[in-house]
């Protein structure tokens, strides 16, 4: 089966070349001229991976991505952009971007971000503890069934990952694997999504649309943070589960369908039952093989192995380490956002070290700055940072407030307040 790329830009040419050389190396791709025909794109077909360009009208690759995450959490998303600076950079990657491409760009470095896009996409799971263990054996267990599973954890430690994990070693592998955000949209456009609509069920019903369950059929449908559904559409969904068909919007009869359901949750359903807002017939329905992921902090042993990872992901080839001092910081953490917390701590810091070595500073704006009373206030990691960049480029102001994605001015300002505390800072004098 082939892997589907969206292309996104309303540029013609970059469009088209951007086309054309994924064409080439075997992919089926799909474009877009905006941000709001991508989204259409998104809700009636599935993907593999989007590309899109950052500065577009009406909606920009940063605002196409955020819609995009909650449609569809795991669908990788590269940011194309000529704005290359470590802020842009921060940027991107905190609001989920895999990776983002600085124009100009040739295809050998097109191919190779694809390839590790696509290559994560695969649902790799980096454990080393005994607790991930467990859930993995569960996992491949119930993965050769067709039985409903219930996916619970905390927000951040990876059930989407594992759900995935699930169908790919189950016989639906290579069927479409199609996951829903039940949290991100209302009930009526959440009905659509699910079920589909006949041309004329409402008014802006001007086609057929098909729902996720119907774009599943064969594979495996993720209904991730089931407990957000409206109640009222609980009991179509516990419909579904029993008589595997679903009822169309605006359809005269309805239509069998044949997809695997993975529910996810990071709520207390049991609660939520007693307070009257989930079913307790449909809890039994999607509870049939319960998984719980533990959070990260009771599972510390991952964190090297997660770490080792996730500085290939986001070191761009280079050879990105991190030393002692800031790996013990990472393994003492609390990480309440988990190991989506973590993620966005080495993105950055890959990017605030110039890809070189991970330092203690360079993990200051990370997610568990919060945490960091050993090493010292943001401050004081900031002020680290601005020297340290002033060293390695041997005093040139220029040069050093290009690295760290500030103005000359601002570079400037902190010289001249670091001078006045009595700090010896390594500027070049013209």
């Amino acid at each position: 089966m082939r892997t589907n790329v969206l292309v996104v830009d309303d540029d013609y040419h970059m469009r088209l070349a951007l086309k054309e050389s994924l064409t080439k190396a075997g992919y089926a791709v799909s474009v877009a001229e905006d941000g709001m025909e991508a989204v259409e794109e998104v809700k009636k077909s599935v993907f593999d991976l989007m590309i899109t360009d950052v500065k577009m009208p009406r909606v920009s690759g940063i605002e196409l991505l955020s819609r995009v995450r909650e449609m569809s959490p795991l669908l990788p998303v590269i940011l194309i952009t000529g704005y290359g600076t470590i802020q842009d950079a921060v940027q991107v990657m905190k609001e989920g971007a895999f990776d983002y491409i600085q124009k100009p760009f040739n295809t050998e470095t097109l191919y190779g971000v694809v390839k590790r896009a696509l290559g994560v996409n695969g649902g790799k799971i980096v454990y080393a503890s005994k607790e991930m263990k467990a859930v993995l054996i569960k996992a491949e267990r119930v993965a050769k069934s067709d039985t409903t599973v219930l996916v619970m954890g905390e927000s951040g430690v990876g059930k989407e990952l594992i759900s995935k994990y699930i169908h790919e070693n189950s016989d639906r592998q290579g069927k479409p694997f199609v996951a829903v955000n039940c949290a991100a949209l209302p009930e009526t456009l959440l009905e659509s999504e699910l079920f589909g609509y006949e041309k004329g069920a409402f008014t802006g019903a001007n086609a057929r649309k098909l729902g996720k369950f119907e774009l599943a059929d064969g594979g495996t449908i993720l209904l991730d943070e089931v407990t957000e559904m409206d109640f009222r559409l609980q009991a179509k969904l516990l419909r579904v589960l029993q008589e595997k068909e679903i009822e169309i919007v605006g359809g005269k009869y309805p239509k069998k369908v044949d997809a695997r359901v993975i529910a996810t949750t990071n709520r207390d359903i049991n609660k939520l039952i007693d307070e009257g807002k989930f079913r307790e017939d449909l809890y039994y329905r999607l509870n049939v093989f319960p998984v719980l992921v533990p959070p990260l902090r009771e599972r510390r042993e991952d964190i090297p192995q997660l770490v080792a990872y996730l500085l290939k992901k986001y070191s761009k080839g280079m050879d990105t380490r991190i030393d002692k001092d800031a790996m013990e910081y990472l393994k003492g953490q609390s990480w309440k956002g988990n190991v989506r917390e973590l993620e966005n701590a080495i993105a950055r810091a890959c990017i605030m070290s110039n890809y070189s070595v991970i330092k203690l500073m360079h993990l200051g704006d990370g997610g568990s700055s919060r945490d960091a009373t050993r090493s010292g206030s943001v401050k004081e990691m900031e002020t680290k940072m601005i020297i340290d960049a002033l060293k390695s480029v041997r005093g040139n102001r220029t040069k050093a407030a290009s690295m760290l994605g500030f103005t000359v001015r601002t570079l400037r300002n902190k010289i001249r307040e670091y001078r006045d505390m009595g700090l010896e800072v390594p500027v070049k004098e013209y």
